[in-house]
């Protein structure tokens, strides 16, 4: 599997009142073009800080971050938000929706933005995902006239209307239920099967059995990793969760 991005010997430090906190230290890892990673870990880990790292929305304190070999850190800020906005999607748990904005309006903002193809390709992109999420009848709603599951949909639309080659999740299933959590899941696989590499936070085992691989990361280092190797077209996702589990444990969790 060829490489979208790569990431050598990673640190990340930061000072709080003259006091040095090495959040990330010498973190090596790859996501292939098309993977789906999943990042688990106790919390305060560095899980957060590794995704916000990775896509250039934290600067590194050293080593290096390597998109389609682009260094990210020889990028300036606004280099950085271009390349962001063209080449990446964010979901998150919280949900950073504009809030004078329709929930349409919110979703063709970074398409404007990016001015990749013109407005009535980017609303009639808007309006196929927002159908195939099943929230197209929300699309003149304000934010706080829809659902938890609804607005979280909404979100990935916005994250993917650029068509982006990787999206970045933090623990966007996290603060909804069970019902609301599968649907986003749903998506999110479908997003991964059309070619999207997805690098997901998430202390969801049911979430993170969902990918090919997990990282687990404690104390700012990786301590360990484990890829799901189903024979043939099998995914039994209890299964996958069993053998997730048992493995944490063994990793300290």
């Amino acid at each position: 599997m060829e490489n979208l991005i790569t990431v050598k010997n990673l640190c990340r430090t930061y000072i709080v009142n003259s006091v040095s906190s090495n959040v990330l230290q010498n973190v090596n890892f790859e996501l292939g073009k098309g993977e789906f990673v999943a990042i688990m870990g106790p919390s305060g880990s560095g899980k957060s800080t590794l995704l916000y790292t990775v896509s250039g929305m934290d600067r590194m304190t050293s080593g290096s971050v390597k998109f389609k070999g682009k260094n990210l850190e020889e990028m300036s800020e606004k280099e950085l938000e271009k390349f962001r906005l063209h080449s990446m999607g964010f979901i998150f748990q919280q949900m950073y929706m504009m809030k004078k904005l329709s929930i349409f309006d919110n979703i063709v903002l970074p398409g404007y933005q990016a001015g990749l193809v013109s407005r009535k390709e980017i609303n009639e992109r808007a309006e196929e995902l927002m159908r195939n999420l099943g929230i197209i009848e929300a699309a003149e709603h304000d934010i706080n006239e829809v659902s938890g599951g609804q607005l979280q949909r909404a979100c990935l639309c916005r994250a993917l209307i650029n068509r982006p080659e990787v999206l970045f999740a933090d623990e966007p299933t996290g603060s909804l239920n069970s019902g609301a959590a599968g649907e986003v899941m749903n998506e999110i696989r479908k997003v991964n099967k059309n070619g999207t590499a997805v690098m997901m936070v998430t202390h969801s085992t049911k979430v993170a059995a969902e990918s090919d691989r997990v990282i687990y990361l404690a104390d700012g280092n990786i301590r360990g990793e484990m890829k799901f190797d189903d024979s043939g077209n099998s995914r039994d996702i209890h299964s996958r969760e069993r053998k997730l589990s048992t493995w944490l444990m063994e990793q300290g969790w």
